[in-house]
């Protein structure tokens, strides 16, 4: 009896859902926990850590002072740390090594120092001990011993009101780096560009033997206003730089050393061991809006990714807006116009197994055919008078946007035929019985019936083409591009410039970057913050796309 119950359980097909089920639970378990360890590493590198400061006491060698962050903690086999020329305790076969991040390159050439706890002593975590951000060389870990103003010590009465008047000059140094940024950045960027536009105007003029002395004048005329405000903001910048490094402070390391730190090069200062829970959350927020919104420094280790996160959209937006009616009109005249015959079985192989080139292979099209081929050409012939540098003739965001749409064109076609073929043919008999044309069958019913489908093939292009690295690498992307290929110089969108983006600023931090513990953290994080982008941009085609099933429900049959 038992062994006929399983065997009719068995034909019963129950077994398979539950095969299936198991199988789509473990899977979503896995994508939350890469999810979770994604967040985790990379999301709290921005909590400000505790400074720890213990005397480092190796036997056989002095006794010395470190301060740093813990980063992380590792057991290791005595073989290895032997090997390593650390002295050993007899009698274990494990000792734990600590990772300190200990900053002050500058002094140490190293941000990072591997210590075995079990020859820390001391430990203590004094709350006046602070961590300053700087521009160049990380962090510095010290204590501040004084404030200057063009070199004249500024009395505090006491540590609490030195420390107010270091952040109240941080605040006044940052705000003049703000208007310095926006000088050189906006204003002093929108008169190069119309100073470039007014050479190269006067360059095609020259070519078509059309300049004459009333249009030179013009130009000179012109030239001569923008000359005279870049004077004007150039004393303006003068002024500013002078006043910007005004002001300097004295700090020792824990290690002895005393130097003087210019408040130019500094972003920020925090004594994270006297910071309260209230302080350390507004710290992690403030940090974490600058990791979406700053640009970055240090080779890519510090500060923000916004330019990749801004050229990533961008790309998707453009690749969207031009794969999408390529891919519908592709798929509509195979569906709806094209002789079903060996052409068009043809045709549909072909498209299905461009499906599966690698991506690779589209970049080196990208770059032969849309850059040097094509983007040379429109240089000759529209923009002859910038040459020999080029303005298409080059990588750059346009290419890019271009060859990921034909990347993930075959994926478009393949769904919005899938979506034409379930339409009902009685409603395009319908339709016909009317009185309308078959255009006007197709563009009133056939399409907006199939919308939903476009939008599926929209979705999965997004998601291929937000993550591919290996072909933008030869047609756009580089590794730091502050500026953004939107801007409120003339043409506004400049299709023709390089680009930041987040899928190969992840090889380039996580592989290129020479501090590699400094850069592991912002892998993480750049990561989810990949992740989010995608997430964002199919949840918002997702939408459209249930709103357009909704609305053309009631015509399903």
């Amino acid at each position: 009896m038992m062994r006929i119950s399983l065997q009719k359980w068995y034909r019963s097909g129950e077994p398979w859902v539950w095969l299936n089920a198991g199988a789509v639970s473990i899977s979503i378990v896995m994508v939350v926990g890469l999810l979770a360890l994604i967040a985790v590493r990379g999301m709290g590198h921005f909590w400000p850590g505790a400074i720890m400061q213990a005397n480092y006491e190796l036997p056989g060698s002095e006794s010395r002072l470190v301060a740093g962050e813990e980063v992380d903690h590792e057991e290791v086999p005595i073989k290895q740390l032997k090997n390593a020329g650390v002295p050993i305790i007899e009698g274990i076969e494990t000792m734990q090594r600590t990772l300190l991040k200990v900053g002050n390159r500058d002094l140490t050439n190293a941000d990072f120092q591997w210590v075995v706890a079990n020859y820390l002593t001391n430990m203590e975590y004094p709350e006046e001990i602070m961590a300053i951000e700087r521009r160049e060389w990380g962090n510095f870990y010290g204590y501040l011993r004084a404030v200057k103003q063009d070199g004249e010590l500024i009395a505090g009465a006491n540590d609490a009101e030195l420390w107010n008047i270091f952040q109240q000059r941080i605040e006044r140094a940052l705000t003049i780096y703000n208007d310095i940024y926006e000088i050189e950045k906006h204003d002093i960027g929108a008169i190069n560009s119309e100073l470039e536009r007014l050479r190269l105007q006067q360059r095609r003029l020259e070519l078509n033997d059309e300049l004459t002395s009333t249009q030179l004048a013009d130009i000179r005329a012109q030239e001569a206003e923008l000359q005279a405000q870049y004077k004007q903001l150039e004393k303006k910048l003068a002024k500013l730089h002078i006043s910007f490094q005004r002001d300097s402070i004295v700090v020792d390391s824990v290690d002895g050393n005393t130097t003087e730190i210019s408040l130019a090069k500094v972003v920020r200062a925090y004594q994270p061991n006297a910071m309260n829970l209230w302080q350390k959350i507004a710290f992690y927020g403030e940090k974490v809006w600058e990791f979406v919104s700053d640009e970055p420094r240090e080779a890519n280790t510090e500060g923000g990714i916004f330019p990749a996160i801004f050229g990533t959209v961008m790309m998707v937006i453009l690749m969207s807006v031009m794969v999408t009616p390529f891919g519908v009109i592709a798929a509509v005249y195979l569906r709806e116009y094209a002789s079903q015959g060996v052409i068009t079985r043809t045709i549909r192989i072909a498209v299905n197994n461009l499906a599966g080139v690698p991506s690779i292979v589209y970049g080196v099209f990208g770059l032969g055919f849309f850059v040097y081929f094509l983007g040379s050409n429109i240089d000759q012939i529209f923009f002859a008078e910038a040459l020999p540098s080029p303005t298409y003739g080059t990588p750059g965001l346009l290419w890019a946007s271009i060859t990921l749409a034909l990347l993930t064109l075959p994926v478009v076609i393949v769904a919005t035929e899938e979506g034409l073929s379930r339409i009902p043919r009685a409603v395009r008999e319908g339709s016909l019985a009317l009185g309308a044309t078959k255009a006007e069958t197709l563009w009133r019913v056939v399409l907006p019936m199939a919308s939903p489908a476009m939008m599926t093939g929209l979705i999965l292009a997004v998601a291929r083409a937000a993550g591919e690295v290996a072909p933008l690498m030869l047609v756009g992307v580089v590794k730091l591009a502050p500026s953004l290929p939107l801007d409120g110089n003339y043409p506004y969108l400049h299709l023709d410039q390089k680009f930041m983006h987040l899928g190969f600023h992840i090889f380039d931090v996580g592989f290129q970057s020479p501090n590699v513990e400094a850069a592991r953290p912002l892998v993480y994080a750049t990561a989810l913050l990949l992740v989010i982008v995608i997430a964002v941009l199919n949840l918002s085609a997702v939408a459209i796309r249930n709103h357009l099933r909704e609305k053309y429900k009631a015509l399903e049959v």
